[in-house]
């Protein structure tokens, strides 16, 4: 499992997103609240951003734990975006280690991340494999659930479907292989899709801002949490949540 976060609104630093909340996503490599399978999550991490005038995100990642990188907390201090993607990984059993398979996966404008497992890994998962080109079958980036469960979405997105469209295609193709968990999240800078299946999901609207997360980063009671089972789409003007059954 893992957590991750989506973030669009007024430019902050990685330090105010990720680190000076309380229960944010710094912290909740280590003392997750809501998690409901496994511990920890220091199997690698990532963050995704967005420069104002450049429609391809930049992306740190690395194969440890976030807070034992001293390159981040000097990078956190400094970057500032309006629109961010992160996520604190706990690998699947089975699944390659190494900074390549952290999310956030990228491609073209869109940061993508997965927040669950796929039980069966790898070989009982040749079926879903079989539904994509072998081309993109062979330019996986990492030998992971997470990054077949991303080149389904990618597939789905270049062919034209809307985020929330990619996702629920991804996880309706999933879901007829495996019992797997499904929280996938997406963004191409000024839109969030995510789903819930399987473990948490909220988000956070304000005046100008908009965050979507595994579990709220403090106590403060605006937070509202998805229902199992749903899809989300949400920008700046607005947050949809449609049922995923």
């Amino acid at each position: 499992m893992c957590r991750h976060l989506a973030y669009l609104g007024s430019p902050v630093t990685l330090n105010e997103l990720l680190v000076a909340p309380p229960a944010g996503l710094y912290r909740q490599s280590w003392a997750p609240r809501l998690q409901q399978y496994g511990t920890v999550n220091v199997d690698g991490f990532g963050v995704g951003w967005y420069a104002e005038g450049d429609p391809v995100p930049a992306r740190y990642r690395r194969a440890g734990p976030i807070w034992a990188d001293e390159g981040f907390t000097d990078l956190a201090r400094v970057v500032r975006s309006g629109a961010v993607l992160a996520a604190v990984r706990s690998a699947t059993a089975g699944c390659a280690a190494g900074e390549a398979a952290a999310a956030p996966f990228a491609a073209d404008r869109w940061l993508f991340s997965h927040n669950g497992a796929l039980p069966g890994w790898p070989d009982g998962l040749a079926g879903l494999a079989a539904l994509l080109p072998p081309a993109e079958l062979l330019r996986l980036t990492a030998r992971t659930d997470s990054a077949l469960l991303w080149a389904l979405a990618l597939h789905h997105l270049r062919d034209g479907a809307g985020p929330d469209e990619a996702l629920t295609a991804t996880v309706h193709e999933a879901a007829k292989h495996t019992e797997g968990r499904l929280n996938l999240l997406l963004t191409d800078g000024t839109s969030i899709a995510a789903t819930s299946w399987g473990d948490t999901l909220c988000y956070r609207t304000g005046p100008g801002s908009l965050l979507v997360a595994s579990e709220p980063s403090d106590d403060l009671p605006d937070w509202q949490h998805l229902p199992d089972r749903s899809v989300l789409l949400a920008d700046l003007r607005g947050v949809t949540v449609s049922s995923l059954t």
